[in-house]
């Protein structure tokens, strides 16, 4: 048996590479061979994560993008094409999150959640799917969802986050029907709670955290590595016949 993980010689972009899963999730399709597009709105983060990972012997380019802004994302992703002659794989892990009373959600913070978690990762789908196409070979989606896409978590309150991981999770299956015969794959990753910049204000209140750790069976949070081998290995012929899915990582959480 033949299991063929490496992404040698293959272009990946990975959008919110700058930090947490995004950053973890560069660094393992580094190591698996493939030439890695860093993408992240700061221009700062972008070059600093671009130099760790040359620096570490690893092919590795940077771009600038803004995932609610649909003609950057366009212009970026036909970019990828130009300077490398391929794009194989897109993992977009951009995400922004709010928590409070739906009473007193402003309309503001819900167009910006949904501009960046649902329709940013529309944008950024679609074109990489156009790049793909064009090209003429098969290719891999990967989106960063979350088992808020599946439940009401407590004790916080978030209902415009949930709300748009449950758009990305029902997004990937509809993609992942209407490409399958032209051979790209459109997969998700559903994570529990993983201690990144996200999550770390809810980890340091000590209600939350308690909350959320009696609530998984592992007794813990994840770490960004965990969804990242999972984004890779989606990423690679070792998931040739996965498409659709939605890999839920989460400790066990969702089983509770």
């Amino acid at each position: 048996m033949n299991i063929d993980m490496t992404l040698q010689g293959r272009v990946a972009a990975v959008v919110g590479a700058a930090q947490g899963i995004g950053k973890a999730t560069a660094e393992a399709l580094a190591h698996l061979g493939a030439h890695v597009v860093v993408m992240d709105r700061n221009a700062e983060s972008v070059d600093a994560s671009v130099a760790e990972l040359q620096q570490a012997g690893f092919e590795a380019s940077g771009a600038v993008v803004d995932v609610a802004n649909s003609k950057q994302v366009r212009d970026v992703m036909a970019k990828v094409t130009a300077d490398r002659g391929a794009f194989d794989i897109l993992v977009n892990c951009a995400g922004v999150a709010c928590h409070g009373d739906s009473l007193e959600l402003e309309d503001s913070e819900w167009d910006r959640i949904m501009s960046v978690n649902l329709t940013g990762a529309f944008w950024c789908a679609r074109e990489a799917g156009r790049q793909m196409i064009s090209l003429g070979k098969p290719g891999s989606i990967v989106t960063i969802g979350s088992i808020s896409g599946e439940v009401a978590n407590v004790p916080q309150h978030q209902t415009a986050y949930n709300a748009s991981k449950a758009g990305v999770h029902t997004m990937t299956k509809c993609l992942a029907v209407e490409w399958a015969k032209r051979g790209i794959r459109v997969n998700a990753i559903a994570p529990g709670y993983v201690e990144t910049e996200l999550t770390r204000g809810g980890l340091e209140n000590p209600v939350w955290a308690e909350r959320w750790a009696d609530l998984t069976p592992m007794g813990r949070v994840g770490q960004p590595h965990e969804i990242a081998s999972i984004a890779a290995f989606l990423s690679s012929d070792a998931a040739a016949y996965m498409t659709g899915s939605v890999v839920v990582v989460d400790g066990g959480y969702l089983s509770m």
